[in-house]
């Protein structure tokens, strides 16, 4: 039987590793050491913010190490002060070299949210969305220096429901990861290391402004798609009598029409109705970007933002 971890190193940096690490602590995991990225501007004001793991782990008393990179002989040496048996891996943002990778005797686990060798990378959430994936997952990976190609010890799996966005999905992913985490590390030796299959790799790259762009050309099914995969890290947004408004949630109809790509068909509780290239996109959640850009269901938005969202508006991609 495999011997516990008594100290373990902790990377991570955005809410999906934050929940992760909390996980562990509330168990009651040994962690003597977090590392995150360095503190970033953020909000309107542009104020340096720490990330959430780094919030997380001063609110435990445990120390906190932001090297910009892992590849300086400093920042490994003041890793291994810190004598990991184990380090832990979620969502990091930087990448390991071999020689931190070799740092820990029992080496790397990577808690990722896919299920690989599907969407290697560093956007697995909202690309399986925008794929259109029937369910995805979470795999506890032995971290190796390739990109996300180490053996997996342990997979579990999620259904992907419609209209489910990115930062629920990830909610869920990070909940489930965490749970598959624990029951790996009380018993290593139960869980050995699996080579990924050589069939099926694909890779999640990085989102662009792009991604986040709304083509009406498209087909509803993929626009509602994007629109739930983007919400909220980077929400798809739309101009309407020079007024910018966030899509945040929607489910396609295969009714359509002649109308052009774009145009509001009707306003209802049931949903904003839009013209795509092939069927019809129903946007059931949205925020308007004057005054505080409140959180908006379809029938708010209909009783409300009448003079925005009308039968024969045509919306803008922002």
């Amino acid at each position: 039987m495999s011997t516990p971890p008594r100290r373990i190193a902790f990377a991570g940096t955005p809410n999906f590793a934050a929940t992760i690490l909390a996980r562990m602590l509330a168990a009651g995991l040994p962690v003597n050491v977090v590392l995150t990225q360095p503190d970033r501007p953020a909000g309107r004001g542009r104020k340096l913010t720490a990330s959430p793991v780094k919030q997380g782990a001063e609110a435990a008393g445990i120390p906190v190490l932001q090297p910009a990179s892992l590849r300086a002989a400093a920042a490994l040496g003041e890793v291994a002060r810190y004598q990991p048996d184990l380090m832990v891996v979620a969502a990091y943002g930087l990448i390991l070299p071999q020689a931190a990778l070799d740092l820990p005797a029992s080496g790397c686990l990577n808690v990722h949210a896919s299920l690989l060798p599907r969407w290697r990378g560093a956007a697995p959430v909202e690309r399986a969305i925008m794929a259109g994936d029937g369910e995805t997952g979470v795999c506890i990976m032995q971290m190796e220096a390739g990109l996300d190609t180490g053996p997996v010890r342990l997979a579990r799996s999620l259904p992907i429901p419609p209209a489910t966005t990115g930062g629920e999905l990830e909610a869920q992913l990070a909940e489930l990861g965490a749970e598959a985490l624990l029951e790996v590390i009380a018993a290593l030796d139960q869980y050995p290391p699996a080579p990924q299959p050589e069939a099926g790799v694909c890779y999640a790259h990085k989102l662009s402004r792009e991604d986040a762009r709304i083509d009406f050309q498209e087909p509803a099914a993929a626009a509602a798609r994007r629109i739930c995969a983007m919400n909220p890290s980077k929400p798809v947004a739309v101009l309407s009598n020079g007024v910018r408004i966030q899509l945040l949630r929607a489910i396609h109809g295969e009714d359509g029409g002649s109308d052009v790509p774009g145009t509001v068909l009707s306003c209802s509780g049931d949903g904003i109705r839009i013209a795509c290239g092939s069927g019809t996109l129903h946007l059931l959640e949205a925020r308007v970007i004057r005054g505080k850009g409140t959180l908006m269901d379809a029938a708010s938005l209909a009783r409300t933002q009448s003079d925005l969202l009308y039968p024969g508006v045509c919306l803008d991609p922002a």
